[in-house]
């Protein structure tokens, strides 16, 4: 018998309606639809033109998203195998040109994409959504993602968005970045940067 595939679609712009896969359950936890059309809503006419990262991509949806409706370039990072599979053929249902894989661990491989932004004197859109804690071999995936955001120079940052389990309290100050808003969804919530 055949593997249930599990899909969703791109919400709005030029690549509205584009099934996307979602790799399996085990591996990545997708976003809610309500979660990113919250976060669309609040910056949809910004991305226009912007660049975007998406870091610990799965299945790029977020990404995609943000292409779809204007972005000129994304950044995805991902390390898990079957969801680099996925990305990948998600990004041929787009415009590949505009995309950019980092394949790996996402706190080695920031790096590279803080140098390509300070190269090219842009700012981005940094969206963070790690594994929630209580995966397995993901306890401590909260302090590493706080160091990372730490580490972002303020100068290739347009705004920082956070999904995380709602029960998580994030610090006011990250580095050179304060909170701004949090919007909470059930379990998960969105902050965001400045």
């Amino acid at each position: 018998m055949k593997s249930r595939e599990f899909v969703t679609k791109i919400i709005s712009g030029e690549y509205k309606g584009k099934s996307l896969k979602l790799p399996s359950r085990v591996t990545t936890r997708s976003s809610k639809s309500i979660v990113l059309e919250s976060f669309f809503n609040t910056v949809q006419f910004e991305i226009i033109d912007s660049v975007f990262v998406e870091l610990f991509a799965g299945s790029g949806s977020i990404g995609l998203e943000a292409l779809s409706r204007g972005a000129a370039q994304i950044h995805f990072m991902e390390r898990d195998r079957d969801a680099l599979k996925v990305l990948e053929q998600n990004i041929r249902q787009t415009d590949p040109s505009r995309c950019e894989v980092y394949r790996g661990d996402t706190f080695s491989n920031i790096a590279g994409v803080i140098e390509t932004l300070k190269r090219e004197g842009r700012e981005a859109y940094f969206y963070i959504d790690p594994p929630f804690s209580i995966r397995e071999g993901h306890e401590d995936i909260y302090e590493q993602m706080i160091s990372l955001i730490r580490t972002l120079p303020s100068e290739i940052v347009r705004l920082i968005i956070i999904e995380h389990m709602t029960g998580l309290e994030l610090p006011e100050e990250l580095g050179a970045h304060s909170k701004g808003k949090s919007k909470k969804f059930g379990k998960t919530s969105l902050s965001y940067y400045l």
